[in-house]
């Protein structure tokens, strides 16, 4: 539950989940050039977010697309 606090208390991955809720799957370079960041930047941030377990990472093809995952927002929703 730590770790998903600790993601959370960043505007910036705030920013990048919300983004992903609107709309899912959206590739690296997309997330970049809505971001006032370097691509190794949003690199850090999702890293971050994947191991609070907030956004899962599918491969298609050779891209890699970032998906939220709800669950351990909405556990924390439902114990608060």
């Amino acid at each position: 539950m730590d770790t998903v606090f600790k993601a959370l208390a960043d505007p910036t991955r705030r920013s990048l989940l919300d983004q992903l809720f609107r709309e899912d799957g959206q590739t690296l370079s997309a997330l970049e050039g809505r971001l006032p960041m370097t691509r190794f930047g949003v690199m850090k941030h999702l890293k971050q977010l994947e191991a609070a377990g907030l956004v899962v990472t599918k491969r298609r093809g050779r891209e890699k697309a970032p998906l939220p995952e709800p669950v351990p927002i909405r556990l924390v929703h439902d114990r608060w």
